[in-house]
């Protein structure tokens, strides 16, 4: 689990520092196998969208965690990063809203990064 909060660190910040909007931490150790985190971030625009993805897959690389695989990058509408313990699903905000997954994961706990 303190690899997963390490990935969650690094996500975060280079989310914020692209300017990802509504950065959601959710944990979901206690309700799921799949993780222990979901990550939820929109972009405002497509080019925002994939500057996210680059960010936090360039980021997580430089410090040894490697996506297990990457689904939807050709579309810059969901893309979802698996890191095994971590996912990060990074939006537009249209699909954001419409898949609306913190409402689907609302056993997940909400996590402030000041806790991680």
């Amino acid at each position: 689990m303190e690899a997963a909060k390490e990935m969650v660190k690094i996500a975060y910040k280079a989310m914020d520092e692209h300017l990802g909007e509504d950065i959601k931490i959710l944990d979901i150790s206690n309700v799921s196998t799949i993780a222990d985190y979901f990550m939820i971030v929109n972009g405002i625009n497509p080019n925002q969208v994939q500057a996210l993805v680059d960010a936090v897959d360039e980021k997580l690389s430089e410090a040894g965690f490697n996506a297990k695989r990457i689904e939807g990058a050709n579309t810059a509408n969901w893309i979802l990063m698996d890191y095994e313990d971590i996912i990060v699903h990074i939006f537009s905000k249209e699909d954001r809203l419409f898949y609306d997954l913190e409402r689907i994961w609302r056993d997940g706990k909400d996590v402030d990064i000041s806790e991680m």
